[in-house]
Parts: C-alpha cells; structure tokens; sequence
C-alpha cells in the first residue's frame, strides 16, 4: 500500500490534508511537533485526530525550539506577547524561525525510512499570515533539496511534497474538508488557545478561520473562550 507523512499540528489545514490523503489512499503517518509551544491544546487535538482517522502511526516529536533563545517568536517566547489580528505586510512576530523548514526535514527522514511516496503539508500563499516558509517557490526550493539529499532521490525515486491548499483560500480549503467529511469541531487553531481547546478569537490564526468559515457560509464550530 502507498504511504504518506502528513504533518498534523491538529488545524484545520493539516486535519484537511490528512483527509485528502487517506482520500486518496495513502496509509498515512502522522507527524506532530512539541517544538516548545505556548499551549499543548493543537497536539491534543492532533492525537485526537489521528485517532479518529485511524492512522498507522502518529509520532509527536519533541524539539524545544524554545530552548533556543527564546525561539525567537510570540509563540514560543514567554517574553513576547502573541498580538490581535491586525491588516499588515510585515511578516509578524508569531513567524517561528525555520519551522517548516526543520519539520519538513524530519518528515523527509521518516518518509524515506518508511519508503513513503509523499510528505503532506498543510500550508497555504493565500491565507499565510505573510510567512516565508509557506510560499511556492519555498516548497519548490525544498523539494528540489529533498531530491538532491535522499537515496531516493538520487535513484530516481523521490519523495514528492505535496501542498494541496497552497492556492486555496481558508473558504476553499474547508469546503474541500467538507466534502471529505471533516468534522472541524475536532481541530484547533489558536495561537493563544486554552488547555481545554478554547480559541482566544482574536489572534491571526483566529481571524482567518473565522472569515473562512463565513466566507464558505459554513456554521463555525469552534469553541470561543466568549462564547
């Protein structure tokens, strides 16, 4: 059976591609990260998923990005406050330095240990919150890499990188879950979010799905702290 690593931080944009993949008939690995985060409330709600959609396995690997002077973003320094949403071009500070790049890394190992045909990542040039590491020319910078470095690519069989939503809109992306059957109730995404998955509904990450999910005209079911 074809198989595939998906990087799952419990979203809503990781939980749809995990969908898609198994959709497609990947044997799907899930990968989480405990990289010195603010809050555990996305990797409970990442073991919860990979529970509910039965995955082979699901590996939550533990980096402390913190320990590296802080981490160097709002959500992993105690000493930088995580901002309400505002309208701006300047990559903000909740931008983690690397981050896609370092989990990508270990997921490119894992895939090619398992000998896995693709590495699922849910990142998105329409609703990215103006981060580096989630543009086109990124991912296509860090496949080209990835066939470089690999035994397999140099044999000719390389793992592809796939970014499903790279081009969709948060809209479009959750009428894609929806019609995979979905339940976005089992996700949170909230750079502030309570121990129990409550969303903070004023952060960036809070701002996109909510303007996702009325742009879709979609009921939201996420769970507001003021709700």
């Amino acid at each position: 059976m074809k198989k595939a690593v998906v990087l799952l931080s419990g979203g809503l944009d990781s939980t749809t591609c995990l969908a898609l993949a198994k959709k497609q008939g990947y044997a799907c690995y899930a990968l989480s990260f405990s990289y010195g985060q603010k809050h555990n409330a996305e990797l409970l709600a990442a073991q919860n998923i990979a529970r509910h959609f039965g995955v082979v396995k699901h590996e939550i690997v533990d980096l402390n990005l913190r320990g590296l002077d802080g981490g160097g973003s709002a959500l992993t320094d105690p000493q930088i406050t995580i901002p309400e949403y505002c309208e701006e071009s300047i990559i903000p500070v909740t931008y983690v330095p690397a981050r896609n790049t370092i989990f990508l890394s270990i997921a490119l190992g894992w895939a090619e240990i398992l000998q896995a045909q693709k590495i699922f990542i849910g990142i998105s040039a329409v609703d990215y919150s103006g981060y580096p590491d989630c543009r086109p020319e990124y991912l296509e910078a860090f496949q080209t890499m990835a066939t470089l470095a690999t035994k397999t690519g140099v044999e000719a069989k390389p793992i592809h990188i796939e970014a499903p939503l790279i081009h969709l809109s948060k809209a479009e992306t959750l009428n894609l879950g929806l019609s995979l059957g979905v339940d976005y109730s089992l996700t949170v995404t909230c750079y502030k979010a309570s121990d129990d998955g409550l969303a903070c509904g004023h952060c960036a990450s809070c701002e996109l799905r909510k303007r996702g999910f009325a742009e879709a005209a979609v009921a939201d079911p996420t769970r507001y702290v003021l709700s």
